[in-house]
């Protein structure tokens, strides 16, 4: 099992984690978030949290899917984040939504390289790549920037519209931008007779689609996975997979995927940061299974 942590972001620190919250510095703004994964205490003094952060997301005691931010000292807003790693440059518009996200997932950086790196060594034709669940876009921004031809899908038009100001801010054009349930695209793909040579999955725990669909990570996933079995180039392909919900391991996303994909050569692991106060937060799981010449 791989433990993977970027370590390329410029711009962005993990500072502190402990007590269910992480102090980040996304460039210029420094912010206090929920993090139920940080059951340690923090190691910095709270009175150090408040003077260094710029904004607060606080979670109601008695409704934790809800809550607000608290405004600590001034800011601009929205404001951009860079991301370079070699050939790959991108930029991310950044603001403070409802839901405590800010448009960005630092720890994801790791599969925009790997994205990255594969895609542009792809031979002719370009490599067509389906992004579901695909949020603000890094995945698909990292695809594109290599050269492929990307279709973009989440059944949020909102978020559908941030990436698509994150393609423009990065300079990358030429993408498919789609507000749909992913379940019912992957259906319809397949029926069309659609192939693509990778697919990214990142899918929520809940969630509903662009017309209301229910969407249950648990009840839906495999027969997801099925589908993008059938979508995908059985000579030269791959699949990369993306979960953050808590009680659900890296060793079962492999196991899942082994058996839609039997003759894949599969990576696993955990996503984490780093702080600067010496914590590793785990932020996730990911899967990675390679068809064919990959």
């Amino acid at each position: 099992m791989l433990l993977l942590s970027p370590d390329a972001w410029t711009q962005y620190e993990l500072l502190d984690s402990g007590n269910q919250e992480k102090l980040e510095r996304f460039g210029p703004r420094v912010l206090i978030r929920p993090e139920p994964q940080a059951l340690w205490d923090k190691a910095l003094p709270e009175a150090e949290w408040t003077r260094a952060a710029h904004a607060r997301f606080v979670r109601e005691k008695r409704d934790r899917e809800q809550g607000g931010w608290q405004q600590l000292r001034p800011a601009e807003e929205p404001w951009t984040l860079p991301y370079q790693n070699g050939p790959l440059r991108l930029k991310f518009r950044l603001a403070l939504t409802s839901f405590g996200h800010v448009g960005v997932f630092p720890e994801q950086a790791p599969n925009w390289d790997h994205l990255h790196h594969h895609l542009s060594r792809w031979p002719e034709p370009a490599p067509k790549v389906l992004n579901l669940f695909a949020y603000t876009g890094g995945a698909t921004l990292a695809a594109r920037a290599a050269g492929a031809d990307v279709t973009h899908l989440d059944s949020v038009r909102a978020v559908v519209n941030w990436a698509s100001d994150n393609a423009r801010l990065s300079q990358l054009d030429g993408i498919r931008w789609i507000v749909e349930d992913a379940l019912k695209f992957a259906h319809r793909e397949l029926r069309r007779g659609s192939v693509y040579q990778a697919i990214v999955l990142d899918p929520p725990a809940y969630g509903r689609g662009a017309n209301g669909e229910k969407w249950v990570l648990e009840d839906s996933l495999n027969e997801l996975l099925g589908i993008c079995a059938k979508l995908l180039s059985p000579r030269r392909s791959f699949l990369v997979l993306n979960l953050y919900s808590m009680g659900l391991s890296a060793l079962l996303a492999d196991t899942l995927a082994r058996a839609h994909f039997p003759t894949a050569r599969t990576e696993f692991g955990e996503f984490f940061l780093n702080s600067q106060t010496g914590q590793r937060l785990p932020l996730g799981i990911f899967l990675r299974a390679h068809l064919g010449n990959v």
